[in-house]
């Protein structure tokens, strides 16, 4: 195929119940999407099938390449690598349990023109748990009121981002939940659009009531120390 416009990044931990039914999703929607467009998986170490079922769906089809860890980064990790990997001029973002549907990003593409970093909202009909609501809403308020980022679903598994702007994030364990706040500090703009939320059918979530409450808010601390140190310029003149 021709170099891709859009390389959509698929973190996967232990989601071989899920994988099959991802690549024909998937699958189906580049067949179909306005830009030419692949999806890099990355293996954060499974320790079931995942992997082997990774590579069967890389050799039978070329809409989809793959990386793989040694062991178990997590998430932020995965993401970085996807990041450092991908090629095309968009990056984009959608998680393995196929909460989110791909054919949403048709509403995100119109708007990253002009915004480099345009990411999906689910809280106006989420299909989670009250009590996952209830700490991501807790979680998504503590983290705004540090960040000031104005994004109400921040870890909203559909997003799309400038390729050059997600290359110069400086990552680390847990920022995936301020990448909006992160592209601001490098004077980026930010959109949010309503997309469709979906039950998740197999496998289990990762996290849990710790990692949404606690870890975020440690996570705000560092970001604001970030905040701090962040370098940013811009060049007026040049000899």
């Amino acid at each position: 195929m021709k170099a891709p416009e859009l390389t959509i990044i698929v973190p996967i931990y232990n989601e071989e119940g899920n994988l099959l039914r991802l690549k024909n999703i998937l699958t189906a929607y580049f067949e179909k999407a306005s830009l030419r467009a692949k999806a890099l998986l990355i293996d954060d170490g499974s320790s079931d099938k995942s992997l082997e079922l990774i590579q069967a769906i890389c050799n039978d089809s070329e809409y989809f390449t793959y990386i793989s860890f040694d062991k178990n980064y997590g998430l932020s990790s995965a993401i970085k690598a996807g990041f450092d990997y991908v090629e095309s001029p968009l990056t984009g973002y959608i998680d393995a349990d196929l909460q989110t549907d791909p054919n949403d990003f048709e509403l995100l593409l119109p708007h990253i023109n002009k915004y480099e970093l345009v990411l999906g909202n689910r809280n106006h009909e989420r299909k989670d748990s009250i009590l996952k609501n209830l700490s991501s809403k807790v979680a998504n308020a503590i983290r705004r009121a540090f960040t000031n980022d104005g994004v109400d679903d921040t870890g909203c598994p559909l997003k799309i981002i400038k390729t050059d702007i997600a290359k110069r994030i400086p990552m680390f364990r847990g920022l995936h939940r301020f990448l909006p706040a992160m592209v601001m500090l490098q004077n980026g703009t930010v959109k949010q659009v309503n997309i469709k939320n979906y039950p998740r059918l197999a496998g289990q979530s990762h996290f849990g009531l710790a990692n949404r409450i606690v870890g975020p808010l440690l996570d705000c601390f560092a970001y604001l120390w970030m905040k701090k140190k962040y370098i940013n310029y811009k060049v007026q003149k040049q000899s």
